[in-house]
């Protein structure tokens, strides 16, 4: 399958709250496994190996994004956010109100020649409002309802991708890619795919999900810090250069060290990514779920994290792909 392709539509795709159309879209890329509802709002695809033994690889669903707290006479909405959004980058922001129908707005710029200091930006998201230029905006939008930002898909150069969502849809499409390398494989044990919910609200999902299968290890994929000029280098990971192996005290060094053994062995570009602590990611809570899984982390280097604008490079993609693939295949580290 053609990766910017499955990028567009994973991206496209919306998962926050009640909203989820992300579900079906992976759905249809993994039919060929067996799939189910798994802890409190989860789900998994599974490939069935030779062993009784399970490997879990997670990549979490979820976006961030708004719910609406309020609907003005004249169409303009005021939010709350589901999720840590970056108020600097909201005012022009186009978003998607999912109300009784898809109703876009923008989010409201005061003048600079008008604000306070110059700025117009706030650090309350609720002065922030959203103009829907709709006088029937209390007839189709509701409290409650869930608000995403618009997808704008470019293309930058020859591989890099800017969209809503790459964190952590870029995840999902290692999940989907990688399954479907592995369809037609003799596994030496079962893999679990694990399309977490809720990680932007606490790592929730992937806790109540691992606590409902029986894992012996995981692989959490996720996006972490990609370079740029303001992002200190010795927290970043450069785009293009592969995936990032997390080394931290929560992770397991064994899986750890089989992750880095496989990338050297088969030429993968790799970076290891160092964090002194917790990681805040769903290794935090599988690693310590039950009576503790072994846990290792495998991160996507991102630019624009929790904006609409967020960019990846696909390469950093196919590489982690290929690192999943060789590590099972090779037996894993179980």
């Amino acid at each position: 399958m053609e990766l910017k392709s499955l990028l567009k539509e994973l991206t496209d795709s919306v998962y926050i709250g009640s909203i989820d159309s992300a579900r079906k879209t992976i759905g249809r890329y993994l039919d060929f496994c067996k799939t189910e509802k798994i802890g409190a709002n989860s789900f998994c695809a599974t490939l069935s190996g030779k062993t009784d033994k399970t490997l879990i690889i997670d990549a979490h669903i979820d976006e961030v994004g708004m719910v609406v707290t309020n609907v003005s006479d004249n169409g303009f909405v005021t939010v709350s956010n589901v999720g840590g959004i970056d108020l600097r980058q909201l005012p022009t922001k186009e978003v998607i109100i999912h109300g009784k129908k898809d109703v876009t707005g923008v989010f409201i710029s005061t003048p600079p020649h008008l604000a306070k200091d110059g700025r117009s930006c706030t650090e309350e998201i609720g002065k922030i409002k959203i103009d829907t230029a709709n006088k029937n905006a209390k007839n189709i939008i509701n409290v409650g309802n869930f608000v995403t930002y618009k997808n704008s898909f470019l293309s930058l150069g020859e591989n890099k991708i800017c969209a809503k969502a790459l964190d952590n849809r870029a995840g999902c499409a290692v999940l989907v890619l990688t399954a479907n390398l592995l369809r037609d494989r003799e596994l030496p044990f079962n893999v679990k795919f694990l399309f977490s919910d809720s990680e932007e609200l606490g790592l929730r999902g992937a806790k109540t999900a691992v606590f409902d299968a029986d894992a012996d290890a995981a692989i959490v994929i996720d996006v972490s810090f990609g370079n740029a000029p303001d992002v200190p280098s010795d927290k970043s990971g450069k785009l293009g250069k592969g995936s990032m192996i997390g080394i931290s005290p929560v992770l397991n060094k064994a899986i750890t060290e089989k992750l880095i053994s496989t990338a050297e062995s088969n030429k993968i570009d790799y970076q290891k990514e160092v964090m002194g602590s917790s990681t805040g990611t769903n290794a935090d809570v599988i690693s310590v779920t039950k009576c503790g899984v072994p846990t290792a982390l495998v991160s996507i280097p991102l630019r624009n994290m929790h904006t609409d604008s967020e960019v990846i490079n696909i390469r950093d993609i196919e590489n982690t792909v290929q690192l999943l693939y060789k590590f099972i295949i090779s037996g894993g580290a179980l």
